[in-house]
This record gives C-alpha cells, sequence and structure tokens, in this order.
C-alpha cells in the first residue's frame, strides 16, 4: 500500500507539474510573447513521460530516452487552440516546421539541457533510423529496374535485411517479445516509433562500426535532401545535429 501511495503522490506531482507548464503557455501568449518560444519553455517545464488524454493514450519519451517533441506540441497546441496562428501551427504539426529557427544553444535554453539530449535521441534513434529504411528501399528500387533479375524480392524485406540481417517481421517479432507487447497483425504510430528506437539501438549493438557510421550518414544526406527539397529544416536546431552526432 506504501509503494501505491507514493506512486499516486509521484503521478500527482506531475500531472501539477504539466498544469503548471499549460497555464505559463497561455499567460506568455497572452502577453505577447511568441507562441513558439512559450511553446518551447512550456516543454521544459513539462514532467510526463506518458499521459492519456482524451482517451488517447500519449508517450512522450520512449524507453525513458527518447523525446518525442512533436508529440508533446501537438498536446500542447491544442491547449491553447485559437490562441496561434493557424498556418504556423499546421507548419510545426504537419510539416515539422517551426515559425522560428533558433541555434542549439537558444534551444537548450528553453527546454532545458535534458529535454534536448533526449531530443537528439529521438531524432537519432527514430527519426534518423525511419529515414535510413526508406532510403534504402529507394536503393533496392533503383536496382531493381535497371536489372531483370531478383524482380519479385519484396523491396521492404530486402531493405530490413541489407540494414539489420533480418526481415521487418523477424524484428518486431523480437521487438514485441523484449518489450512484452501482443504479437498481432496491425501496428500503431506508438509502436512503430518504439519500434524504430528499437532497431537503431539494435543496429549499434550488432552491426560493425563502419557499417553503422555509413548508412547513418546515408540517412542524414537523405534527410538533408527531402528537407531542402520541401523548404522545411524540420527539426528544432538542424545545425547541430548535421554537424555530426553531438556530444
Amino acid at each position: 500500500m506504501a509503494g501505491s501511495a507514493g506512486q499516486a503522490t509521484a503521478s500527482k506531482s506531475l500531472l501539477a507539474g504539466d498544469a503548471e507548464a499549460i497555464r505559463h503557455l497561455k499567460q506568455e501568449i497572452a502577453g505577447g510573447r511568441h507562441w513558439y518560444i512559450a511553446l518551447l519553455e512550456a516543454m521544459g517545464m513539462w514532467g510526463s513521460a506518458m499521459e492519456s488524454h482524451n482517451e488517447v493514450m500519449y508517450r512522450y519519451l520512449i524507453q525513458e530516452e527518447a523525446f518525442d517533441w512533436l508529440l508533446l506540441a501537438e498536446r500542447l497546441c491544442e491547449s491553447v487552440d485559437g490562441l496561434l496562428p493557424a498556418d504556423e501551427k499546421e507548419a510545426l504539426l504537419f510539416q515539422a516546421r517551426p515559425p522560428v529557427k533558433l541555434s542549439p544553444e537558444e534551444v537548450k535554453a528553453l527546454i532545458g539541457r535534458s529535454k534536448y539530449r533526449q531530443y537528439l535521441n529521438y531524432f537519432y534513434g527514430v527519426t534518423v533510423e525511419q529515414a535510413l529504411v526508406v532510403a534504402v528501399e529507394e536503393e533496392v528500387l533503383k536496382e531493381r529496374r535497371v536489372s531483370v533479375f531478383n524482380s519479385d524480392v519484396d523491396v521492404s524485406d530486402e531493405a530490413y535485411r541489407r540494414i539489420y540481417g533480418e526481415t521487418k517481421q523477424v524484428l518486431l517479432r523480437g521487438f514485441r517479445k523484449k518489450a512484452g507487447y501482443p504479437q498481432k497483425k496491425s501496428t500503431t504510430l506508438a509502436e512503430m516509433k518504439e519500434f524504430a528506437y528499437w532497431l537503431f539501438k539494435y543496429r549499434v549493438e550488432q552491426c560493425e562500426h563502419a557499417k553503422v557510421a555509413s548508412d547513418t550518414s546515408k540517412a542524414l544526406e537523405y534527410l538533408k535532401r527531402q528537407w531542402a527539397s520541401e523548404g522545411v529544416f524540420g527539426v528544432l536546431a538542424a545545425e547541430e545535429l548535421f554537424a555530426g552526432r553531438p556530444r
């Protein structure tokens, strides 16, 4: 019983901190502060790693390491709906395009160094990892166009084999088994983000260092091309991210 009481107290404390973050966001916007700057400050104040809100489960922190900043941005924007410029809000939430481009140091000051490190974990562990799969799938498709062989090979399976040495289904089963999740046919967006982060760790542990570095560079180049073509910088502080893995 004592343990349950302690957990309940901790939960209430986190919820109180989250409520304060939302109050801060509303007050700062009402006071004339730029909404995006106030949003990042509210992120820095936010304490819950996950939350059930409007019957939807939000997981802001994957494996207590990777901070899904856009998911929290969605949650916080909802709390001040009607106070934000619709075009800027949609660009942020649907294209990851912030209305203000900030330096790494400015972002760290607003959300805090701990959350910024967790954000970097998410960028490399989820965003880059998912981009790597797409980049290799494109390579497989290009090879298929110029060759009459292996045309019956599943593109996705071949990409996963090249990167991780196994098919997606084999890897997904391994991830679910380790996480204690049911082995089902369908997946959710939240599960796919967790799966990507698991794959990132799997790749780092199982693959040779040179291949890990080469594949990561390939994914970063893919992201730079995509974001440049779409006019999106898509990250909180792109300069540090694309200069190489930050410390």
